[in-house]
């Protein structure tokens, strides 16, 4: 059945509208120009130096596309004011107090702006509104940090390399440490002792500590004298006491002193024959005398009484003395 040229004419313009169609979806998906139809928010950032930022450049949060770069323009002296478009539905997340700032995609692609922090205290961004900038090192004041570095790295690494020529030659006391023998023993020995005496400062605080525990432990004396008021205070009237006791103890041994001298002197006084007690004591004449008046008087006593005992038998005073008995005798009861 052969076909018309109208009927190939239509079938042909189907499969180039087709093509058209397809082709447009593509575009479109490959593109990413569906955005171009949707709402969008523009806000504002002004910067120092973009380092190549560029119009239609992509907008992140979160790692996030939410828009585009709209264009650049210069700004008071020599800043640059950004406009940024981010889409509406991305809006409800980015507050007005965060910050902006360029950065690379990876490490050789385009520039971007990544949009970071804010705070939930703070309203969402509104048409028109202008986003703080964060500070952020350049890529050329990175490249000057590291030459410097790479300097003073090169420094360093001669300054080691004379240092460690010395030590090998001996010089220095690093380098006679190294290389003397009778100094690395001397040095050794004095190692040694020092660990010794941490050994023993070691058992010293062991030591402490362990008196410390003592003192702490309720129920000892050390403990209850530094704890128990009452302790400490039958302690303090213990020294006072004491001390009392002390003085009471000096003043009867000087009163001893006292007595010995006089006794002293009384021995003197009894080695003395120009005294009366050295009369007695050393004159036999006197002392036979002082015994023959003693017992004159003895002799005498013994004849009182004798008379005494007379006058009570005698019935002129066997009454008065009969009185005398019976009041003794009353007074006695009493």
């Amino acid at each position: 059945m052969q076909q018309t040229p109208n009927k190939r004419a239509v079938i042909v313009g189907l499969f180039i509208l087709v093509g058209l169609l397809f082709l447009l979806m593509g575009i479109l998906s490959i593109g990413n120009l569906h955005s171009t139809f949707t709402r969008k928010v523009e806000v504002t950032a002004v910067f120092e130096n973009v380092n190549g930022l560029q119009a239609g450049n992509n907008v992140l949060f979160s790692g996030v596309k939410v828009g585009t770069v709209k264009k650049m323009s210069f700004y008071g002296d020599s800043q640059v004011l950004v406009e940024l478009k981010l889409d509406e539905k991305s809006q409800q997340y980015i507050r007005k107090d965060a910050k902006v700032k360029i950065t690379t995609d990876g490490l050789i692609g385009n520039k971007i702006i990544i949009i970071s922090g804010g705070t939930q205290a703070s309203s969402q961004v509104e048409d028109g509104d202008a986003l703080g900038i964060e500070n952020q090192v350049s890529t050329e004041e990175m490249m000057a940090t590291l030459q410097e570095n790479n300097r003073n790295l090169l420094a360093i690494t001669t300054d080691f390399k004379n240092i460690s020529k010395k030590i090998a030659e001996g010089q220095g006391s690093l380098g006679k440490l190294v290389n003397d023998e009778a100094l690395y023993k001397s040095l050794d020995a004095t190692l040694a002792s020092l660990q010794r005496s941490s050994a023993h400062a070691e058992k010293l605080t062991a030591a402490v500590a362990d008196y410390g525990d003592k003192l702490n432990r309720e129920g000892t004396l050390a403990n209850d004298l530094v704890t128990d008021t009452t302790v400490f205070n039958d302690v303090q009237v213990s020294v006072r006491q004491l001390k009392q006791l002390t003085a009471t103890a000096a003043e009867a041994t000087g009163n001893l002193k006292t007595a010995t001298a006089n006794l002293s002197k009384a021995s003197d006084k009894l080695d003395n024959k120009n005294t009366p007690v050295g009369v007695l004591l050393n004159d036999e004449q006197a002392a036979a005398n002082l015994k023959g008046t003693l017992k004159n008087l003895e002799s005498g006593t013994e004849k009182l009484d004798e008379n005494l005992r007379a006058l009570q038998d005698n019935f002129l005073f066997r009454k008065y003395f009969k009185k005398k008995k019976k009041e003794a005798d009353k007074a006695a009861k009493n």
